[in-house]
């Protein structure tokens, strides 16, 4: 079961720093462009993002993480808190935040519904949620390995 936790601190770990990427520097590269050019450059970016390398990152996490969480109740460990808290972290606050409040922001930029004035505010404070969850869910799992 260790190598199943540390495959999870490393999936979260990995999404974490993926969103990461974008709250650090992707968003302030794309200010730099006008705001038509960075909406259109966001939404390659956004058409690109929907390839194997990402699903596989978050759903292929998801999916252990979601074991891992039910797993902590069978039976109650001293590592099950961690786990349990790793699987909140980031089933709530990557997986949770990105169907109800990325994914939606992504679809109205790619509808035209949404400029990047009104787009990237919004999406980027969601975008923060998911990298603090991202990491903070593998700092959990690494807790519950050295617990």
């Amino acid at each position: 079961m260790d190598f199943a936790i540390a495959l999870a601190a490393l999936g979260t770990a990995l999404v974490g720093g993926i969103f990461f990427a974008f709250s650090g520097f992707v968003m302030s590269g794309l200010d730099r462009l006008d705001p038509d050019d960075a909406g259109r450059a966001m939404r390659g970016i956004n058409v690109a993002a929907v390839g194997p390398a990402l699903l596989v990152a978050l759903g292929g996490t998801a999916l252990l993480v979601l074991g891992l969480t039910v797993w902590a109740f069978l039976p109650w460990t001293p590592a099950s808190p961690w786990l349990v808290a790793a699987g909140i972290l980031y089933l709530g606050g990557v997986g949770v935040v990105t169907g109800a409040a990325n994914v939606p922001r992504n679809d109205r930029l790619e509808a035209g519904s949404l400029d990047w004035a009104r787009y990237r505010p919004g999406w980027n404070a969601w975008n923060h949620v998911r990298t603090a969850s991202g990491v903070l869910a593998g700092a959990c799992y690494l807790a519950a390995l050295l617990g």
